[in-house]
């Protein structure tokens, strides 16, 4: 198990989009992504590996025939692939930060963004982006990506731009 904080993202990293997850009746309102091509195969080759539990939450069912999106734990970890690039990696935007943090955990870089409740982690230097949402509920919120850096590294085909 690795963890090395990273400063100063490359420009062709991460993606997202504010994911809407809520708890509630009949569990978290979730949004799923629409990637294509490519995109969308990686995704679906990573939906079928995730693993049934994750920071000992089990998985649950978001919603049906959702291909993109996975769901553990009340209140919701989320996991989405195909995610846009996030505005804070986006040059142009107002909110652009080439030195956002980020972490890496057993391979895997992940851009941290604070948001109100958790954090939220999107992948860096791979073609396809994914995003995790993880509550405060479950400090350190970086635990959960421990589960699930085998199946993306597996799956999430690195940025030939920053291949190792």
């Amino acid at each position: 198990m690795t963890f090395k904080a990273l400063r100063a993202l490359p420009l062709v990293c991460a993606a997202l989009v504010s994911a809407a997850c809520a708890s509630g009746g009949d569990g978290p309102e979730v949004t799923e992504p629409t990637p294509t091509g490519e995109a969308a195969d990686a995704c679906r080759e990573l939906a079928g590996d995730l693993p049934g539990r994750v920071d000992g939450e089990e998985r649950v069912s978001a919603a049906d025939g959702m291909e993109f999106a996975a769901v553990w734990g009340d209140p919701a970890i989320v996991l989405r692939c195909g995610v846009p690039r996030p505005e804070l990696l986006t040059p142009g935007s107002e909110t652009y930060d080439p030195t956002a943090d980020a972490v890496e955990v057993n391979g895997v870089s992940w851009l941290l963004e604070e948001e109100s409740g958790g954090k939220r982690f999107t992948t860096t230097g791979r073609e396809v982006f994914v995003e995790m949402t993880v509550p405060d509920d479950y400090a350190p919120e970086v635990d959960p990506l421990l589960d699930v850096a085998e199946a993306v590294e597996a799956h999430i085909p690195p940025d030939p731009l920053y291949a190792r």
